[in-house]
């Protein structure tokens, strides 16, 4: 007699378990489940950064009276700002300190973590000094900003040192409430974030890159121009855009440091806001914005920032 029973499909028990499975993502397409999981990011990014920007692009048109801001769609603010010479004077103003702030914080920063990377040998010295570099970050930019004025015044520590060494006759009036302490300031500020950068690209370099360079019979100066610096390119371009951007956007340090008698665009945007001129505060916010944008994409043009994050 023969056996009439039909095997079973072993694919059977394998259908009704996905079935009764809890819902995966992995079971959903790969571009289905790329967007899910970026949406929270989306959504910050969103609420957090698109919607205010759009928000302040939107004011920027708006008109203002003494006395009362009301919706518009008019180019006022932006004809007031690019036609008048205080603004390119600002603006102006507020490049020089970037550039000047950038140029002494790059080789400070390139300085700091060069020693730190090639000099020091141990990982918990480099460590412990890389921790230092980090201690006036303990306490807020005001506190150590308006540290600086007792030191720098008339009466201060410096005039007095100096003084007192014969050094000068009478007190420097320059030190303080000038755009020499703005700077000053500034580079005490935003130094580290020209540091981290570079001392963590220069980490990622192949130390036997640099013992073929001396192999070949480079020079100390050679092995630097031609191998270290290619090399930390990445690393000055990203602490670049950190001090640039920082800077262009401080307006506190300019008030204090120059005893209000500089100004920057942050200050201008600042002194809008005090006077409930929002309107014009937003067109300036935006024009500073596409400025900073603009120098970004020419700094990301010397090195490819997608590879160092």
């Amino acid at each position: 007699m023969t056996d009439q029973t039909q095997p079973v499909s072993s694919t059977a028990p394998a259908a009704k378990a996905r079935a009764k499975a809890p819902f995966s993502l992995s079971r959903l397409p790969d571009a289905v489940t790329g967007w899910l999981l970026s949406l929270p990011l989306v959504l910050v990014l969103f609420f957090f950064l698109l919607l205010p920007i759009a928000m302040i692009v939107v004011v920027s048109f708006w008109g203002a009276t003494e006395f009362s801001i009301y919706p518009a769609f008019q180019f006022d603010n932006y004809e007031f700002l690019l036609t008048s010479p205080v603004t390119y004077q600002v603006f102006l103003n507020t490049v020089k300190y970037a550039l000047i702030t950038w140029a002494i914080t790059l080789v400070i920063g390139f300085t700091v973590a060069y020693f730190l990377a090639f000099h020091v040998r141990t990982l918990t010295w480099q460590i412990v000094l890389f921790l230092l570099c980090t201690i006036p970050f303990w306490t807020s930019n005001i506190i150590r900003m308006i540290s600086w004025i007792p030191f720098l015044g008339r009466n201060g520590i410096a005039n007095s040192t100096l003084i007192s060494m014969g050094v000068i006759d009478e007190p420097l009036e320059w030190l303080l409430f000038s755009d020499f302490s703005v700077i000053l300031a500034f580079v005490h500020l935003y130094t580290l974030f020209m540091v981290v950068p570079i001392f963590n690209t220069m980490m990622r370099i192949d130390r036997s890159l640099i013992e073929a360079a001396y192999d070949n019979g480079a020079s100390g100066l050679q092995t630097l121009t031609n191998v270290i610096i290619p090399l930390t390119k990445p690393g000055i371009m990203i602490g670049s855009i950190f001090v640039v951007t920082l800077v262009m956007g401080d307006f506190i340090t300019v008030r204090f440091m120059s005893g209000s008698q500089k100004a920057n665009v942050g200050r201008l945007i600042s002194n809008d806001i005090a006077l409930l001129q929002y309107p014009s505060a937003a067109a300036t916010a935006v024009i500073l914005l596409i400025t900073v944008l603009l120098v970004i994409s020419i700094l990301l043009r010397f090195v490819d920032i997608r590879k160092e994050l």
